[in-house]
């Protein structure tokens, strides 16, 4: 069930599953989505973990105020909702936008996290042109004008082909996210630039990335492996931007195999 908290000047929307006494695993959504995009992740780390997801500002039923936002505010939003629920430290999971912020977490509250996965994420996001397009398209037509692009970069063609309802469920997502939260937070996207900051990563981290994912490469991930010391490195094949819900199964054997290495 959904629950709402006052965090960092906001209402932001989480929910728990899982063991109240499990240790505590924390995921972040990407650019576009809200807590449900994880939930073909929900059966098998439930069994043994406390899993706490949230929207980010802007997204799903967390409060959207008025941008531009950063990283840091984001990064910020989710220490303080860890305080405002009396949690110490997670193992910390992020998908795209959601693995910038823990890219941004693992570099500035090491001692709120037991470990990173980093999935279909980068440290810097080419190019502004690109993103303030994006945005102008979403300010003079509402979100749903970048539905279809959208689709296409976070998706393989065969997937959108043949999983219809899972493909609408995301869908969905999109047309519902506030615009102004999406404009926001493609600011924070846009403007991000943490390359520099990722030697300073010392938690175990895993990075697990989409071979075909065109939003946020193989090759922007290899540049997250080289700069993170120790960082393990997973490729799903056959999955584009959103590999947890391309290839659950696959996805799900890499991040709860690391998770228990953990333990």
């Amino acid at each position: 069930m959904t629950q709402f908290v006052e965090a960092n000047g906001i209402n932001i929307a989480y929910r728990f599953d899982g063991p109240a006494e499990a240790p505590v695993v924390m995921l972040s959504n990407s650019l576009m989505s809200n807590h449900t995009m994880w939930d073909d992740q929900m059966p098998i780390l439930s069994e043994s973990f406390r899993v706490l997801r949230y929207d980010t500002r802007g997204h799903g039923e967390t409060d959207a105020p008025a941008g531009p936002y950063t990283i840091k505010l984001l990064a910020e939003d989710a220490v303080a909702l860890l305080d405002a629920l009396g949690i110490d430290k997670v193992h910390f999971a992020g998908l795209s936008m959601g693995g910038m912020i823990a890219q941004y977490l693992g570099a500035n509250y090491s001692d709120r996290l037991h470990s990173l996965m980093l999935c279909d994420t980068a440290s810097e996001m080419p190019t502004l042109d690109m993103w303030n397009e994006r945005i102008s398209t979403a300010e003079e037509n509402g979100i749903s004008a970048l539905l279809e692009g959208t689709l296409s970069r976070w998706f393989t063609p065969a997937f959108l082909e043949n999983n219809k309802p899972a493909v609408e469920k995301v869908a969905q997502m999109i047309r519902t996210n506030d615009t102004g939260g999406y404009i926001g937070c493609a600011s924070a996207v846009r403007d991000m630039s943490q390359t520099a900051i990722l030697s300073k990563i010392s938690v175990p981290t895993i990075i697990i990335v989409g071979e075909d994912d065109p939003a946020c490469t193989l090759e922007q991930s290899r540049v997250l492996e080289q700069h993170i010391n120790g960082a393990e490195f997973v490729v799903i094949k056959n999955a584009a931007h959103l590999a947890n819900i391309e290839q659950p199964e696959k996805f799900n054997d890499a991040m709860i195999g690391f998770l228990k290495r953990q333990l």
